[in-house]
C-alpha cells in the first residue's frame, strides 16, 4: 500500500452514507468513488460540471469525465449548477466539500491565489473558482502535500477561509460559525482542529512518522493525542485498486 492508497482510503472514511459532498479533482474522486463502492453506497456526489448523484464505478478522471454520469440523476447546464449551489449550501443541503490550495495556516485557513506580495506575486495561481463559497457555507475536508512551504504559520492570501484566527473567528467575520474545516488529510496523516479550532496531529499513516509530519510543517503542531492510522482491509484495497483504479491513473 502507497501513500496516495492510504490517501484515498482516508478520504472515503470521511464520506458518510446519506449525505451531500461536493467532489473536486484528483485523489477526492478517488475516495469517494470508493465509498460508493464500500460503506456509502447511497452518498450524493456534486461535481462542479452539474453533474448530480453519480455512482462512478471506475475511477473518473476529472469531474467532466462521463464515468460521472453512471446513474446520475441529474445533468444540468452550468448555471443553474452555481445557482442550486448557492441555495443549497445556504441551506444547509450540502453537507461537505472537497478542496485544496497552494498554502495553509494552523486554522485552516487556504491560499490558492498567489504566493509572496499580491500586487507583485512570485507565483499567481488561477483563485478561488467556486472554492470561497463552499468554505463559506460548508463543512470541508481539505487535501494537501504535507510540505514545510506549504504548511505555514501564516498565508500569503486567504483564498477560502477557514476558522479564521480561532474559535470564534468566522463569528466575528459574519460566516456561518458552525461551518468549517474538519479534517486536512496529507500523503503523512491526518490532521484535525481542537476546541480553540487549531490544527492538531490525529493520524499517522503507516510508514509516516511523527518526527518526519513536525519536519514538514511549518507552525507549532500538537502531535500529543496522534495515533497510527487504521490500515485498510484487504477487501477495500482490493476494491480500490483492482475495481476504482486498475490502470492506477491516480493511485
Amino acid at each position: 500500500m502507497n501513500a496516495k492508497q492510504m490517501m484515498a482510503v482516508a478520504i472515503a472514511r470521511h464520506i458518510e452514507n446519506h449525505k451531500t459532498y461536493i467532489i473536486g479533482t484528483g485523489l477526492p474522486l478517488i475516495g469517494a468513488t470508493l465509498a460508493k463502492n464500500t460503506h456509502a453506497p447511497d452518498t450524493n456526489l456534486i461535481f462542479e460540471t452539474a453533474l448530480f448523484e453519480g455512482s462512478p464505478q471506475e475511477v473518473p478522471t476529472s469531474v467532466s469525465d462521463l464515468r460521472n454520469c453512471y446513474h446520475a440523476s441529474v445533468l444540468w447546464p452550468q448555471y443553474r449548477y452555481f445557482g442550486f449551489q448557492a441555495l443549497s449550501m445556504r441551506s444547509g443541503a450540502i453537507d461537505c466539500g472537497f478542496l485544496g490550495g497552494a498554502q495553509i495556516d494552523p486554522y485552516g485557513n487556504l491560499n490558492a491565489t498567489s504566493i509572496g506580495d499580491y500586487w507583485k506575486p512570485e507565483t499567481r495561481f488561477t483563485g478561488s473558482g467556486g472554492a470561497n463559497g463552499i468554505a463559506t457555507h460548508c463543512d470541508t475536508i481539505i487535501v494537501m502535500k504535507h510540505e514545510k512551504r506549504r504548511f505555514c504559520e501564516k498565508v500569503d492570501y486567504v483564498t477560502s477561509p477557514g476558522w479564521l484566527d480561532g474559535k470564534d473567528g468566522r463569528a466575528k467575520a459574519g460566516l456561518p460559525p458552525d461551518k468549517g474545516p474538519r479534517a486536512v488529510v496529507t500523503e503523512l496523516g491526518v490532521l484535525r482542529f481542537d476546541e480553540g479550532r487549531r490544527m492538531y496531529l490525529a493520524e499517522v499513516f503507516p510508514g509516516a512518522t511523527v518526527q518526519e509530519i513536525q519536519e514538514n510543517t511549518g507552525f507549532e503542531l500538537d502531535v500529543s493525542h496522534a495515533v497510527e492510522a487504521e490500515v485498510p482491509s484487504e477487501a477495500v484495497l482490493s476494491i480500490l485498486r483492482d475495481k476504482v483504479d486498475p490502470l492506477r491513473l491516480m493511485i
